[in-house]
């Protein structure tokens, strides 16, 4: 996807609204939020780096949490100002709003290299709209805007394409490398391309399915989503978590499948409970049960087997690329993460392949299993990979200026 980069354009001195993406999760400790994971910080230092090296002046803006145009000091940035600061070793100075006569006097007032974080967008109700007015207003603190928040890129908000349309937009080097891994790689796989989709839904996945019937070799599905299929195929699913207005839609996947000739592959066999405490985080009385055989009343599936994990492994193993977007089961139980951190570490084995980690549950599943530095590539997005493997346009990278 040819977007213009920070490297296209010249930046030395110029102020620069830069959209990143600092919704860490923070917590309550003696009085004050503390961050308790920075990795999204981390995916986004190497363009403000690299910023900083080329001189221009940084206007750092993000939204955090769900504030819904409320301020909430619960939600607030300031603690990413510090925590930015000790990461880059230089001073980020703080505004207390993203627009106003605050936010203009300190964007103004910043030197080549220096840094500045506006507050929470999301404390304004217009940047969910897309307010363009709230745009303008971000828009008179700078010169040229650049999007390194790939996160956020399928939502047109105020700070994501209401801004990038008001003056030159550019993306950063993460955004970057997230279009050239999950757009213009997936243009030409190196083949045989595999698929890997989990999750709860059908409905949640089906279009990516439908997009992705167009260029897979192998397509292997796994978790909650799993179970409308097989009811699809006139299977007994138990209590499995299933969506029955979706079987005519998993038969239609079903029936492209055949008639492009992709390898599209369900659980042979599962994990079943009779009951399962997703808060407790604890299952009752578990057993496997054999493969091809149904899943009985009273039972709920919950991850794949041990034979599924071994059909799955194979087709991993001859992949050249492969994608990887949803858990196989309920990983967040111990009891019923056997398959996920299975096919993670066979993902992870595969060091021949490009190895593609779409975002959202899969990551946390590659980062739990200890994989994740054996894997290609990443993505900080999972809404936003989701629909960027889906073949959606992004609003926040249409908004790019072209190459």
């Amino acid at each position: 996807m040819a977007k213009k980069t920070i490297r296209d354009i010249n930046l030395t001195g110029k102020r620069c609204f830069v959209r990143v993406d600092f919704n860490v999760p923070l917590d309550e400790k003696d009085g004050h939020m503390v961050i308790t994971d920075d990795t999204r910080i981390k995916e986004t230092l190497p363009t403000i780096r690299a910023l900083i090296e080329a001189g221009a002046r940084l206007i750092l803006a993000s939204h955090l949490g769900r504030p819904k145009g409320q301020r909430d000091p619960k939600q607030s940035l300031r603690p990413v100002a510090m925590r930015l600061a000790e990461m880059i070793g230089r001073p980020v100075d703080f505004a207390d709003d993203c627009i106003g006569a605050e936010a203009k006097a300190k964007a103004l007032a910043l030197q080549n290299g220096g840094v500045l974080l506006l507050e929470n967008v999301r404390y304004h109700a217009g940047e969910e709209k897309n307010d363009p007015a709230l745009a303008r207003a971000m828009a008179d603190l700078a010169e040229v805007y650049v999007n390194d928040a790939f996160g956020s890129a399928h939502r047109a908000h105020s700070s994501t394409a209401g801004v990038a349309a008001l003056m030159p937009a550019v993306s950063g080097l993460l955004m970057e490398k997230e279009l050239t891994y999950l757009h213009d790689e997936l243009q030409n796989p190196a083949r045989p391309f595999l698929v890997i989709l989990g999750g709860a839904k059908v409905s949640d996945k089906i279009q990516a399915i439908d997009a992705l019937l167009d260029k897979a070799d192998v397509i292997l599905i796994g978790g909650g989503m799993a179970y409308t299929f097989r009811l699809a195929l006139g299977h007994a699913i138990g209590n499995s978590l299933c969506e029955p207005d979706k079987a005519d839609t998993a038969r239609a996947a079903l029936d492209k499948a055949r008639a492009k000739g992709v390898k599209l592959l369900l659980p042979a066999d599962n994990y079943i409970v009779q009951e399962m405490d997703f808060a407790a985080k604890t299952v009752g009385p578990g057993k496997y049960t054999n493969p091809g055989e149904d899943i009985p009343d009273g039972w709920e599936g919950v991850d794949i087997g041990p034979e599924t994990i071994r059909q799955y492994a194979a087709e991993i193993a001859a992949a050249k690329t492969i994608v990887w977007n949803g858990p196989m089961g309920v990983f967040e139980i111990k009891d019923c993460a056997k398959g996920t951190f299975a096919i993670a570490a066979a993902v992870a084995a595969n060091s021949a392949a490009t190895t593609i980690i779409g975002g959202g549950d899969s990551v946390k599943a590659v980062k739990k299993a200890g994989v994740a530095d054996k894997v290609t590539f990443i993505s900080t997005g999972g809404g936003a990979s989701l629909e960027l493997l889906e073949g959606t346009v992004l609003p926040g990278v249409a908004a790019l200026n072209d190459k």
